[in-house]
């Protein structure tokens, strides 16, 4: 593969970007209680039997009356979701109609989502969904989500995509109930697939971009093409859409996969507001 990496379409300088990410993740204000990237709070395990040096406070009086014997009730752990960023680097993310790519967008959030998180205490960890190799396992290091977003702000256009495949090799080796959020364009048809068995064991989010252009109909009769990700040559018509959009949306509401579109053309911010106050937690009956 020739070289062919340069900055993906943001007029951001190093120190300007860092800046634009700062504010972004100082802008996601969750709620102590209710921050999306927090699992289970503190929930009764059990009851046993009073050890010397056991704070009365824990008492459990209702077992102790029961059974005359002193008890004490124990709690599970505060725990909080490790959370992955599965980003889609391929060729289709750099296609722009604007002086800002969906990739660039893509990369804002993804460090923004990481440091808010982390405010949270949760481990982020962050995977390529392309054919460079990046896979940083969850951590609460800030230094280390600015060291892989400025490595993320490079692009090379002649990338394929993996998203579905990341998603299907990620899933299994994870060792506990995981946070897995998709920031790419789903250009990827092996991806939707991929994300409906990964939902069945982790909570799944996926924030899709969307270039204006990719949008409606094109006009201009049938018309030869080759796929940017795959090199696939195809012949379509202008009449077409280039997506379902409804019933890819549909697909993954009914597999439980939390969903937001992001249009490239639209200020996303009071959007991506809603969207996490409105669910409280991603997660499963927590709707």
């Amino acid at each position: 593969m020739q070289n062919s990496y340069a900055i993906a379409h943001d007029p951001l300088d190093d120190r300007q970007f860092q800046l634009v990410v700062r504010r972004l993740a100082d802008s996601l204000s969750f709620g102590s209680d209710n921050s999306p990237f927090l699992g289970a709070g503190i929930e009764f395990a059990q009851s046993r039997p009073y050890l010397y040096g056991d704070p009365i406070k824990s008492m459990d009086w209702r077992v102790t009356a029961r059974t005359g014997k002193l008890h004490i009730k124990e709690y599970e752990a505060p725990r909080r979701m490790p959370f992955y960023i599965l980003m889609d680097t391929s060729a289709s993310m750099c296609i722009s109609s604007l002086p800002i790519s969906k990739y660039a967008w893509a990369v804002r959030l993804a460090s923004g989502l990481a440091l808010a998180a982390q405010a949270r205490m949760s481990p982020v960890g962050i995977l390529g969904c392309g054919e460079r190799e990046l896979h940083v396992r969850p951590t609460l290091s800030r230094n280390m989500v600015y060291q892989w977003s400025h490595h993320l702000r490079t692009h090379n256009f002649l990338e394929n995509t993996t998203v579905g495949q990341s998603v299907r090799e990620l899933a299994p080796t994870l060792e506990s109930r995981s946070v897995l959020v998709v920031i790419s364009d789903l250009h990827d048809p092996d991806a939707l697939p991929a994300l409906k068995l990964a939902s069945q064991e982790h909570e799944c989010v996926v924030f899709q971009l969307q270039d204006p252009a990719e949008r409606g109909r094109i006009g201009g009769g049938i018309f030869r093409a080759r796929e940017a990700e795959s090199n696939r040559s195809f012949v379509s018509h202008g009449r077409r859409k280039w997506m379902n959009q409804e019933a890819l949306e549909r697909q993954l509401r009914l597999a439980r996969v939390d969903h937001l579109l992001l249009r490239t053309d639209e200020e996303f911010l009071s959007k991506l507001h809603w969207f996490l106050k409105q669910r409280g937690c991603f997660g499963k009956g927590l709707r």
